[in-house]
C-alpha cells in the first residue's frame, strides 16, 4: 500500500484536465465539496495517484452531480454524496481495502443504474466502462475508459442516453433526492409492463436498499 505523500502528484496533477473538460462542459454539473480528511483516506484506500483523473476526483471532490443530480460520479463523499468511492465499493466488489476487485463501480444514477470498472467480474474487456441498467439487468460495455466516461458525462449527449427513462417533470422529482437514493419503479423496469416509464409507480428508496435487490434479480435471472 502506497502512502499518502507516494499518491499526491505535484508535478503533473490531473485536476489539471479535469479542470479543462469542466471548463468544456456542455452538462450541467455540481462540484461538491471535500472534506480533507476524508479524501485523504478515501485516496489511500483506492490507492490511485492524483496524476490520474480518478484520483484527482477523489482527492478534489466529494463527488460531481450531473444534469441536476441525475448522474452522479463518485468522489470522497460529501452531504449530497455520502458515499465516498472505495467507502462504497468495500463489501460489494472487494471484502478488504487492498483486495483486487472483480469490477469497480464508480458512478450511479438516479433510476439505480451502476457504472463500474470492469476488472474481469462483469465482462471480457478488462479497464472498460460497463453499464448495469435496469430494464436488462445486464452489464453493457461501454467502450470507455474512466476518463473517457467522465468527460462524456461533462460533454455527451446525456439525453439521449436516458431518452427513455426520462418522464414528465423529473426534474422536479429529482430535486427531492440526495445521492444515497434512487427511484424504484413499479412495475420493475425490466418487465413488459414496466417499459412505459410514465405509466410506473416512482418512489426513493436507499441506493444501498436498490443495489441488493437489483444483484437479486440478477441472480434470480441468471438461474433460469
Amino acid at each position: 500500500m502506497k502512502t499518502l505523500d507516494e499518491l499526491i502528484n505535484l508535478d503533473e496533477p490531473g485536476w489539471e484536465l479535469v479542470s479543462e473538460w469542466l471548463n468544456e462542459a456542455t452538462n450541467e454539473f455540481e462540484i461538491l465539496p471535500k472534506d480533507k480528511k476524508r479524501a485523504e483516506k478515501e485516496l489511500v484506500n483506492a490507492q490511485v495517484t492524483t496524476r490520474s483523473p480518478m484520483g484527482a476526483v477523489i482527492y478534489e471532490t466529494g463527488g460531481i452531480l450531473i444534469d441536476k443530480g441525475w448522474l452522479r460520479i463518485l468522489g470522497s463523499g460529501s452531504e449530497k454524496l455520502d458515499r465516498g468511492l472505495t467507502e462504497w465499493n468495500k463489501g460489494k466488489t472487494f471484502e478488504n481495502y487492498g483486495d483486487q476487485p472483480t469490477h469497480f463501480l464508480i458512478a450511479d444514477d438516479i433510476i439505480g443504474g451502476y457504472f463500474a470498472i470492469n476488472a474481469g467480474g462483469i465482462g471480457s474487456e478488462i479497464g472498460k466502462v460497463y453499464y448495469l441498467p435496469q430494464d436488462t439487468l445486464e452489464w453493457e460495455c461501454l467502450d470507455t475508459n474512466y476518463s473517457e466516461f467522465l468527460y462524456w458525462a461533462l460533454t455527451g449527449d446525456i439525453n439521449k442516453f436516458y431518452e427513455i427513462f426520462r418522464w414528465e417533470n423529473w426534474q422536479n422529482e429529482i430535486a427531492k433526492a440526495n445521492g444515497n437514493q434512487v427511484f424504484s419503479f413499479v412495475p420493475f423496469l425490466w418487465t413488459k409492463q414496466g417499459k412505459d416509464i410514465e405509466k410506473t409507480d416512482r418512489r426513493l428508496v436507499p441506493i444501498e436498499e436498490n443495489y441488493n435487490l437489483t444483484l437479486d434479480f440478477q441472480k434470480q435471472f441468471s438461474k433460469k
